[in-house]
Protein backbone atom coordinates (compact mmCIF):
# COMPACT_ATOMS: atom_id res chain seq x y z
CA UNK A 1 0.00 0.00 0.00
CA UNK A 2 2.40 2.64 -1.25
CA UNK A 3 -0.08 5.52 -0.86
CA UNK A 4 -1.15 4.44 2.62
CA UNK A 5 2.35 4.39 4.09
CA UNK A 6 3.04 7.97 3.02
CA UNK A 7 -0.33 9.15 4.34
CA UNK A 8 0.31 7.50 7.71
CA UNK A 9 3.78 9.03 7.89
CA UNK A 10 2.16 12.43 7.36
CA UNK A 11 -0.33 11.82 10.19
CA UNK A 12 2.55 10.75 12.42
CA UNK A 13 4.55 13.90 11.69
CA UNK A 14 1.50 16.04 12.40
CA UNK A 15 0.82 14.25 15.69
CA UNK A 16 -2.67 13.27 14.47
CA UNK A 17 -2.73 9.47 14.53
CA UNK A 18 -5.79 7.57 13.37
CA UNK A 19 -7.54 6.43 16.55
CA UNK A 20 -8.80 2.88 16.47
CA UNK A 21 -11.18 0.98 18.73
CA UNK A 22 -10.98 -2.83 18.68
CA UNK A 23 -14.02 -4.98 19.48
CA UNK A 24 -12.90 -8.46 20.46
CA UNK A 25 -9.71 -9.64 22.16
CA UNK A 26 -9.25 -13.14 20.80
CA UNK A 27 -6.23 -14.54 19.01
CA UNK A 28 -6.59 -12.40 15.88
CA UNK A 29 -7.69 -9.24 17.68
CA UNK A 30 -4.66 -9.36 19.95
CA UNK A 31 -2.51 -9.64 16.85
CA UNK A 32 -4.06 -6.46 15.44
CA UNK A 33 -3.38 -4.56 18.67
CA UNK A 34 0.20 -5.84 18.63
CA UNK A 35 0.72 -4.82 15.01
CA UNK A 36 -0.66 -1.29 15.32
CA UNK A 37 1.12 -0.66 18.62
CA UNK A 38 4.55 -1.91 17.60
CA UNK A 39 4.78 -1.42 13.85
CA UNK A 40 2.45 1.30 12.54
CA UNK A 41 3.24 4.97 12.82
CA UNK A 42 0.35 7.37 12.45
CA UNK A 43 -2.18 5.01 14.08
CA UNK A 44 -2.98 4.09 17.67
CA UNK A 45 -5.31 1.67 19.44
CA UNK A 46 -7.14 3.78 22.01
CA UNK A 47 -9.52 1.13 23.36
CA UNK A 48 -10.32 -2.58 23.34
CA UNK A 49 -13.76 -3.94 24.21
CA UNK A 50 -14.24 -7.57 25.17
CA UNK A 51 -16.76 -9.54 27.21
CA UNK A 52 -14.02 -10.28 29.73
CA UNK A 53 -12.00 -7.24 30.83
CA UNK A 54 -8.91 -9.25 31.68
CA UNK A 55 -8.68 -10.60 28.12
CA UNK A 56 -9.04 -7.08 26.76
CA UNK A 57 -6.22 -5.97 29.05
CA UNK A 58 -4.12 -8.91 27.82
CA UNK A 59 -4.27 -7.48 24.28
CA UNK A 60 -2.41 -4.38 25.47
CA UNK A 61 -0.06 -6.30 27.78
CA UNK A 62 1.08 -8.55 24.92
CA UNK A 63 1.81 -5.37 22.93
CA UNK A 64 4.00 -4.02 25.75
CA UNK A 65 1.45 -1.52 27.11
CA UNK A 66 1.12 -1.70 30.89
CA UNK A 67 -0.78 1.46 31.82
CA UNK A 68 -4.40 0.80 30.89
CA UNK A 69 -7.63 2.36 32.20
CA UNK A 70 -10.80 0.36 32.80
CA UNK A 71 -13.84 2.42 31.75
CA UNK A 72 -17.56 1.98 32.24
CA UNK A 73 -19.03 5.12 30.63
CA UNK A 74 -18.56 7.15 27.47
CA UNK A 75 -17.25 10.10 29.44
CA UNK A 76 -14.64 7.94 31.18
CA UNK A 77 -13.52 6.58 27.83
CA UNK A 78 -13.31 10.05 26.29
CA UNK A 79 -11.21 11.30 29.21
CA UNK A 80 -8.84 8.34 28.82
CA UNK A 81 -8.46 9.04 25.09
CA UNK A 82 -7.83 12.73 25.78
CA UNK A 83 -5.15 11.78 28.33
CA UNK A 84 -3.52 9.31 25.93
CA UNK A 85 -4.22 6.32 28.16
CA UNK A 86 -5.44 3.14 26.40
CA UNK A 87 -8.76 1.89 27.76
CA UNK A 88 -10.51 -1.44 28.19
CA UNK A 89 -14.20 -2.12 28.71
CA UNK A 90 -16.74 -4.93 28.50
CA UNK A 91 -19.19 -2.67 26.61
CA UNK A 92 -18.36 -2.31 22.91
CA UNK A 93 -21.05 0.32 22.43
CA UNK A 94 -18.92 2.76 24.44
CA UNK A 95 -16.34 2.64 21.64
CA UNK A 96 -19.04 3.27 19.06
CA UNK A 97 -20.42 6.29 20.93
CA UNK A 98 -17.27 7.97 22.21
CA UNK A 99 -15.66 10.95 20.55
CA UNK A 100 -11.98 10.56 19.72
CA UNK A 101 -12.31 7.27 17.83
CA UNK A 102 -12.13 7.28 14.03
CA UNK A 103 -12.65 3.61 13.21
CA UNK A 104 -14.02 0.46 14.83
CA UNK A 105 -12.38 -2.87 13.95
CA UNK A 106 -14.82 -5.71 14.71
CA UNK A 107 -13.08 -9.08 15.24
CA UNK A 108 -15.43 -11.36 17.16
CA UNK A 109 -16.68 -13.89 14.60
CA UNK A 110 -20.18 -13.32 15.98
CA UNK A 111 -23.28 -12.25 14.06
CA UNK A 112 -25.87 -10.88 16.50
CA UNK A 113 -23.28 -9.08 18.63
CA UNK A 114 -21.27 -7.78 15.66
CA UNK A 115 -24.35 -6.47 13.85
CA UNK A 116 -25.33 -4.44 16.90
CA UNK A 117 -21.82 -2.98 17.13
CA UNK A 118 -21.77 -2.06 13.45
CA UNK A 119 -25.14 -0.31 13.56
CA UNK A 120 -24.14 1.68 16.64
CA UNK A 121 -20.85 2.70 15.02
CA UNK A 122 -22.63 3.86 11.87
CA UNK A 123 -25.11 5.87 13.94
CA UNK A 124 -22.15 7.75 15.45
CA UNK A 125 -20.44 8.26 12.08
CA UNK A 126 -17.58 5.83 12.59
CA UNK A 127 -15.97 3.72 9.89
CA UNK A 128 -16.15 -0.03 10.49
CA UNK A 129 -13.61 -2.67 9.45
CA UNK A 130 -15.09 -6.17 9.63
CA UNK A 131 -12.60 -8.95 10.21
CA UNK A 132 -15.76 -11.01 10.39
CA UNK A 133 -17.00 -12.73 7.21
CA UNK A 134 -19.75 -14.41 9.23
CA UNK A 135 -21.72 -11.21 9.85
CA UNK A 136 -20.74 -9.80 6.46
CA UNK A 137 -21.94 -12.93 4.67
CA UNK A 138 -25.24 -12.97 6.55
CA UNK A 139 -26.38 -9.34 6.74
CA UNK A 140 -23.53 -7.43 5.09
CA UNK A 141 -25.60 -5.98 2.23
CA UNK A 142 -28.11 -4.33 4.57
CA UNK A 143 -25.36 -3.16 6.94
CA UNK A 144 -23.71 -1.52 3.93
CA UNK A 145 -26.88 0.48 3.28
CA UNK A 146 -26.73 1.81 6.86
CA UNK A 147 -23.07 2.74 6.38
CA UNK A 148 -23.89 4.55 3.15
CA UNK A 149 -26.66 6.53 4.82
CA UNK A 150 -24.23 7.59 7.54
CA UNK A 151 -21.57 8.56 5.00
CA UNK A 152 -18.97 6.15 6.39
CA UNK A 153 -17.03 3.16 5.12
CA UNK A 154 -17.87 -0.45 5.92
CA UNK A 155 -15.19 -2.80 4.65
CA UNK A 156 -13.68 -6.26 4.79
CA UNK A 157 -10.10 -6.34 6.07
CA UNK A 158 -6.90 -6.61 4.06
CA UNK A 159 -4.89 -9.65 5.11
CA UNK A 160 -7.85 -11.95 5.63
CA UNK A 161 -8.27 -14.07 2.51
CA UNK A 162 -11.33 -12.21 1.14
CA UNK A 163 -9.45 -8.91 1.28
CA UNK A 164 -6.40 -10.42 -0.41
CA UNK A 165 -8.66 -11.98 -3.05
CA UNK A 166 -10.31 -8.65 -3.72
CA UNK A 167 -7.00 -6.81 -3.96
CA UNK A 168 -5.77 -9.30 -6.56
CA UNK A 169 -9.13 -9.17 -8.39
CA UNK A 170 -8.83 -5.40 -8.60
CA UNK A 171 -5.25 -5.67 -9.87
CA UNK A 172 -6.14 -8.24 -12.54
CA UNK A 173 -9.16 -6.24 -13.67
CA UNK A 174 -7.04 -3.09 -13.65
CA UNK A 175 -4.56 -4.46 -16.19
CA UNK A 176 -7.34 -5.34 -18.60
CA UNK A 177 -7.64 -9.05 -17.86
CA UNK A 178 -11.21 -10.22 -17.15
CA UNK A 179 -11.39 -12.14 -13.85
CA UNK A 180 -13.56 -15.25 -14.24
CA UNK A 181 -12.69 -17.13 -11.03
CA UNK A 182 -11.54 -15.88 -7.65
CA UNK A 183 -10.33 -18.68 -5.44
CA UNK A 184 -9.01 -19.80 -2.07
CA UNK A 185 -6.21 -22.35 -1.63
CA UNK A 186 -6.97 -24.73 1.25
CA UNK A 187 -4.99 -27.50 2.90
CA UNK A 188 -7.99 -29.38 4.35
CA UNK A 189 -11.70 -29.68 3.74
CA UNK A 190 -13.76 -32.21 5.70
CA UNK A 191 -17.37 -31.16 6.41
CA UNK A 192 -17.66 -33.63 9.29
CA UNK A 193 -14.90 -32.20 11.49
CA UNK A 194 -16.06 -30.94 14.90
CA UNK A 195 -14.61 -29.22 17.98
CA UNK A 196 -13.51 -32.57 19.42
CA UNK A 197 -11.53 -33.59 16.34
CA UNK A 198 -9.96 -30.12 16.13
CA UNK A 199 -9.26 -29.64 19.85
CA UNK A 200 -5.55 -30.48 19.70
CA UNK A 201 -4.87 -28.17 16.74
CA UNK A 202 -6.76 -25.38 18.50
CA UNK A 203 -4.78 -25.92 21.70
CA UNK A 204 -1.47 -25.87 19.83
CA UNK A 205 -2.17 -22.49 18.26
CA UNK A 206 -4.13 -20.93 21.11
CA UNK A 207 -7.33 -20.70 19.09
CA UNK A 208 -11.01 -21.45 19.67
CA UNK A 209 -11.93 -25.06 18.70
CA UNK A 210 -15.20 -23.90 17.13
CA UNK A 211 -13.40 -21.34 15.00
CA UNK A 212 -10.80 -23.92 13.95
CA UNK A 213 -13.60 -26.35 13.07
CA UNK A 214 -15.26 -23.75 10.85
CA UNK A 215 -11.99 -23.61 8.88
CA UNK A 216 -11.85 -27.40 8.52
CA UNK A 217 -15.51 -28.11 7.74
CA UNK A 218 -15.71 -25.54 4.94
CA UNK A 219 -18.02 -23.05 6.62
CA UNK A 220 -15.34 -20.37 6.91
CA UNK A 221 -14.13 -20.61 3.32
CA UNK A 222 -17.75 -20.51 2.17
CA UNK A 223 -18.41 -17.31 4.12
CA UNK A 224 -15.19 -15.84 2.74
CA UNK A 225 -16.10 -16.69 -0.83
CA UNK A 226 -19.68 -15.50 -0.35
CA UNK A 227 -18.55 -12.03 0.60
CA UNK A 228 -16.15 -11.97 -2.36
CA UNK A 229 -19.09 -12.85 -4.59
CA UNK A 230 -21.15 -10.10 -2.98
CA UNK A 231 -18.30 -7.65 -3.53
CA UNK A 232 -17.67 -8.57 -7.18
CA UNK A 233 -21.05 -9.68 -8.52
CA UNK A 234 -19.82 -13.25 -8.99
CA UNK A 235 -21.66 -16.46 -8.10
CA UNK A 236 -20.97 -20.11 -7.26
CA UNK A 237 -20.78 -22.58 -10.16
CA UNK A 238 -22.88 -25.05 -8.19
CA UNK A 239 -24.12 -25.54 -4.63
CA UNK A 240 -21.05 -26.01 -2.44
CA UNK A 241 -18.69 -24.81 -5.21
CA UNK A 242 -16.55 -27.11 -7.36
CA UNK A 243 -13.74 -27.37 -4.78
CA UNK A 244 -11.41 -29.80 -6.55
CA UNK A 245 -8.83 -31.73 -4.53
CA UNK A 246 -5.43 -32.12 -6.18
CA UNK A 247 -2.27 -33.98 -5.10
CA UNK A 248 -0.55 -32.14 -2.27
CA UNK A 249 1.96 -29.62 -3.55
CA UNK A 250 0.43 -29.21 -7.03
CA UNK A 251 1.42 -25.75 -8.33
CA UNK A 252 -1.64 -23.51 -8.52
CA UNK A 253 -0.91 -22.85 -12.21
CA UNK A 254 -1.58 -26.56 -12.86
CA UNK A 255 -5.06 -26.43 -11.30
CA UNK A 256 -6.62 -24.36 -14.09
CA UNK A 257 -8.06 -27.37 -15.92
CA UNK A 258 -9.82 -28.64 -12.77
CA UNK A 259 -12.69 -26.20 -13.37
CA UNK A 260 -15.28 -26.42 -16.18
CA UNK A 261 -14.33 -23.66 -18.61
CA UNK A 262 -17.91 -22.90 -19.70
CA UNK A 263 -19.00 -22.27 -16.11
CA UNK A 264 -16.23 -19.69 -15.70
CA UNK A 265 -16.47 -17.70 -18.89
CA UNK A 266 -20.27 -17.61 -19.21
CA UNK A 267 -21.81 -15.05 -16.87
CA UNK A 268 -20.21 -12.93 -14.17
CA UNK A 269 -17.54 -15.44 -13.08
CA UNK A 270 -17.40 -17.68 -10.02
CA UNK A 271 -15.89 -17.89 -6.57
CA UNK A 272 -14.37 -21.24 -5.63
CA UNK A 273 -11.51 -23.02 -3.85
CA UNK A 274 -9.01 -25.82 -4.31
CA UNK A 275 -7.63 -28.29 -1.75
CA UNK A 276 -3.99 -29.35 -1.80
CA UNK A 277 -2.45 -26.85 -4.22
CA UNK A 278 0.57 -24.68 -3.53
CA UNK A 279 1.31 -22.08 -2.44
CA UNK A 280 -1.01 -22.55 0.51
CA UNK A 281 -2.69 -20.80 2.16
CA UNK A 282 -2.67 -18.31 -0.70
CA UNK A 283 -5.32 -17.15 -3.11
CA UNK A 284 -5.64 -17.02 -6.89
CA UNK A 285 -7.53 -15.38 -9.73
CA UNK A 286 -8.14 -16.90 -13.15
CA UNK A 287 -8.68 -14.42 -15.96
CA UNK A 288 -9.14 -14.22 -19.72
CA UNK A 289 -8.13 -11.73 -22.39
CA UNK A 290 -9.76 -11.17 -25.79
CA UNK A 291 -6.97 -9.30 -27.55
CA UNK A 292 -4.58 -11.61 -29.51
CA UNK A 293 -1.58 -9.31 -29.15
CA UNK A 294 -2.10 -8.97 -25.40
CA UNK A 295 -2.36 -12.75 -25.17
CA UNK A 296 1.02 -12.91 -26.93
CA UNK A 297 2.47 -10.57 -24.28
CA UNK A 298 0.97 -12.65 -21.45
CA UNK A 299 2.60 -15.75 -22.92
CA UNK A 300 5.91 -13.89 -23.14
CA UNK A 301 5.56 -12.97 -19.46
CA UNK A 302 5.25 -16.69 -18.57
CA UNK A 303 1.52 -16.76 -17.84
CA UNK A 304 0.89 -19.43 -20.46
CA UNK A 305 -1.08 -19.57 -23.68
CA UNK A 306 -4.57 -19.15 -22.19
CA UNK A 307 -7.45 -19.08 -22.44
CA UNK A 308 -7.17 -18.92 -18.63
CA UNK A 309 -4.32 -17.00 -17.02
CA UNK A 310 -3.48 -17.70 -13.40
CA UNK A 311 -2.50 -14.92 -10.98
CA UNK A 312 -1.82 -15.74 -7.34
CA UNK A 313 -0.76 -14.28 -4.02
CA UNK A 314 1.26 -16.87 -2.06
CA UNK A 315 0.17 -15.80 1.43
CA UNK A 316 -2.37 -13.92 3.47
CA UNK A 317 -1.01 -12.22 6.55
CA UNK A 318 -4.23 -11.55 8.47
CA UNK A 319 -3.57 -9.11 11.31
CA UNK A 320 -0.40 -7.67 9.75
CA UNK A 321 -2.42 -6.04 6.97
CA UNK A 322 -5.47 -4.80 8.90
CA UNK A 323 -3.93 -1.34 9.54
CA UNK A 324 -3.85 -0.82 5.77
CA UNK A 325 -7.63 -1.25 5.70
CA UNK A 326 -8.12 1.23 8.52
CA UNK A 327 -5.97 3.80 6.72
CA UNK A 328 -7.70 3.23 3.39
CA UNK A 329 -11.10 3.78 4.99
CA UNK A 330 -10.24 6.78 7.17
CA UNK A 331 -7.79 8.63 4.91
CA UNK A 332 -8.89 7.66 1.40
CA UNK A 333 -12.55 6.68 1.73
CA UNK A 334 -11.69 3.37 0.03
CA UNK A 335 -13.20 0.07 1.10
CA UNK A 336 -11.02 -2.98 0.58
CA UNK A 337 -14.26 -4.77 -0.22
CA UNK A 338 -17.93 -4.27 0.53
CA UNK A 339 -21.20 -5.64 -0.89
CA UNK A 340 -22.15 -4.11 -4.23
CA UNK A 341 -25.87 -4.38 -3.53
CA UNK A 342 -28.09 -7.44 -3.42
CA UNK A 343 -26.61 -10.66 -2.03
CA UNK A 344 -25.15 -12.84 -4.80
CA UNK A 345 -24.21 -15.88 -2.71
CA UNK A 346 -25.55 -17.09 0.64
CA UNK A 347 -24.13 -19.62 3.09
CA UNK A 348 -26.89 -22.14 3.76
CA UNK A 349 -27.27 -24.55 6.66
CA UNK A 350 -26.43 -28.22 6.02
CA UNK A 351 -26.74 -31.10 8.47
CA UNK A 352 -23.37 -32.48 9.63
CA UNK A 353 -25.12 -35.41 11.33
CA UNK A 354 -28.67 -36.77 11.41
CA UNK A 355 -30.59 -34.09 13.30
CA UNK A 356 -33.59 -34.86 15.53
CA UNK A 357 -36.80 -32.96 16.09
CA UNK A 358 -36.61 -30.77 19.19
CA UNK A 359 -32.84 -30.28 19.11
CA UNK A 360 -31.37 -26.78 19.33
CA UNK A 361 -28.84 -26.04 16.59
CA UNK A 362 -25.40 -25.20 17.93
CA UNK A 363 -23.00 -22.53 16.65
CA UNK A 364 -20.77 -22.18 13.62
CA UNK A 365 -17.99 -24.75 13.59
CA UNK A 366 -19.97 -26.96 15.93
CA UNK A 367 -21.19 -30.53 15.94
CA UNK A 368 -24.45 -30.22 14.02
CA UNK A 369 -24.13 -28.17 10.83
CA UNK A 370 -21.78 -26.89 8.15
CA UNK A 371 -22.22 -24.20 5.52
CA UNK A 372 -22.58 -24.56 1.75
CA UNK A 373 -22.54 -21.71 -0.76
CA UNK A 374 -25.64 -21.22 -2.88
CA UNK A 375 -26.60 -18.48 -5.31
CA UNK A 376 -28.93 -16.14 -3.48
CA UNK A 377 -31.88 -16.21 -5.93
CA UNK A 378 -32.02 -20.02 -5.74
CA UNK A 379 -31.54 -20.00 -1.96
CA UNK A 380 -34.55 -17.72 -1.65
CA UNK A 381 -36.66 -19.66 -4.13
CA UNK A 382 -36.06 -22.77 -1.98
CA UNK A 383 -36.46 -20.87 1.33
CA UNK A 384 -33.09 -22.17 2.57
CA UNK A 385 -31.93 -21.30 6.09
CA UNK A 386 -28.80 -19.11 6.22
CA UNK A 387 -26.30 -20.70 8.59
CA UNK A 388 -25.69 -17.28 10.12
CA UNK A 389 -29.24 -17.45 11.52
CA UNK A 390 -29.25 -21.15 12.43
CA UNK A 391 -27.71 -21.08 15.91
CA UNK A 392 -30.37 -21.33 18.59
CA UNK A 393 -33.11 -22.47 16.21
CA UNK A 394 -35.22 -25.44 17.36
CA UNK A 395 -35.77 -28.24 14.86
CA UNK A 396 -39.42 -28.94 14.15
CA UNK A 397 -38.69 -32.25 12.41
CA UNK A 398 -35.78 -34.61 11.70
CA UNK A 399 -33.25 -33.62 9.05
CA UNK A 400 -30.96 -36.21 7.44
CA UNK A 401 -27.19 -35.86 7.35
CA UNK A 402 -26.04 -33.66 4.42
CA UNK A 403 -29.55 -32.33 3.77
CA UNK A 404 -29.92 -28.56 3.45
CA UNK A 405 -32.24 -26.98 6.00
CA UNK A 406 -35.09 -24.63 5.16
CA UNK A 407 -36.92 -22.11 7.31
CA UNK A 408 -39.79 -24.61 7.44
CA UNK A 409 -37.56 -27.04 9.35
CA UNK A 410 -36.99 -24.75 12.34
CA UNK A 411 -38.48 -22.42 14.89
CA UNK A 412 -36.53 -19.15 15.08
CA UNK A 413 -35.90 -17.62 18.53
CA UNK A 414 -37.83 -14.36 18.94
CA UNK A 415 -36.36 -10.87 19.19
CA UNK A 416 -33.02 -11.29 17.44
CA UNK A 417 -31.51 -8.30 15.63
CA UNK A 418 -29.87 -10.52 13.01
CA UNK A 419 -33.25 -11.92 11.92
CA UNK A 420 -34.70 -8.42 11.73
CA UNK A 421 -31.79 -7.21 9.60
CA UNK A 422 -31.92 -10.26 7.38
CA UNK A 423 -35.64 -9.75 6.68
CA UNK A 424 -34.98 -6.08 5.94
CA UNK A 425 -32.19 -7.14 3.60
CA UNK A 426 -34.48 -9.51 1.73
CA UNK A 427 -37.29 -6.98 1.47
CA UNK A 428 -34.88 -4.42 0.04
CA UNK A 429 -33.09 -6.64 -2.45
CA UNK A 430 -35.64 -9.36 -3.24
CA UNK A 431 -38.97 -7.48 -3.53
CA UNK A 432 -40.54 -10.44 -5.33
CA UNK A 433 -40.75 -12.16 -1.93
CA UNK A 434 -42.66 -11.15 1.17
CA UNK A 435 -41.27 -11.70 4.64
CA UNK A 436 -42.82 -14.10 7.13
CA UNK A 437 -41.68 -15.23 10.55
CA UNK A 438 -40.34 -18.36 8.89
CA UNK A 439 -38.38 -16.90 5.97
CA UNK A 440 -39.77 -15.59 2.71
CA UNK A 441 -42.73 -16.50 0.55
CA UNK A 442 -43.03 -15.88 -3.17
CA UNK A 443 -45.48 -13.11 -4.05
Amino acid sequence: MMIVDKALEQRHREGRPIRVGIVGAGFMARGVVLQITTAVKGMVVVAVANRTIETARRAFTEAGVEKVATVETVSQLERAIEAGVPAVTDDPLLLCRAGGIDCIVEITGTIEYAARVALEAFEHRKHVVLMNPEVDGTVGPILKTYADRAGVIMTTADGDQPGVMMNLYRFVKGIGVKPVLVGNIKGLHDPYRNPTTQAEFARKWGQNPYMVTSFADGTKVTFENAIVANGTGMRVGRRGMFGPTVPAGTPIQNVVDQYPLDALIEGPGVVDYVVGAMPGPGIFVLGTHDHPQQRHYLSLYKLGDGPLYCFHTPYHLCHFEVPNTVARAVLLGDATMAPLGAPCVEVVTTAKIDLKAGEIIDGLGGYMTYGLGENAPLARAENLLPIGLAEGCRLKRPVAKDAVLTFDDVEIPPGRLADQLWREQMQRFFPEFISTDQGLAKV
